[in-house]
């Protein structure tokens, strides 16, 4: 079985979102559709970033590592390659 670590972008409010899932596109549905928490406020989101794994546990380690501080520095470098401008203007 296939898990993902994936890292939503919300255009309109400039925020970011890390999870784990089995099944992307059903969990981009989920928040966009305001039943998560955490991201009902900040809708819509786009995945920007995804990264695939045979194991949750692996699956977890990386989410894990996300939410750390290198995390959280290699999200801002992708967003600044990725230039928030151009991702506001992908409609």
């Amino acid at each position: 079985m296939k898990y993902y670590v994936y890292l939503l972008f919300s255009k309109e409010f400039n925020r970011t979102y890390v999870g784990q899932t089995q099944n992307l596109e059903n969990r981009l549905d989920y928040h966009n559709s305001g039943k998560v928490r955490s991201t009902k406020h900040h809708r819509p989101w786009i995945i920007l970033y995804d990264e695939e794994f045979r194991s949750r546990s692996e699956a977890m380690k990386r989410e894990k590592w996300f939410k750390s501080s290198v995390g959280r520095k290699f999200i801002r470098e992708l967003l600044s390659k990725l230039s928030v401008e151009s991702l506001q203007d992908d409609n």
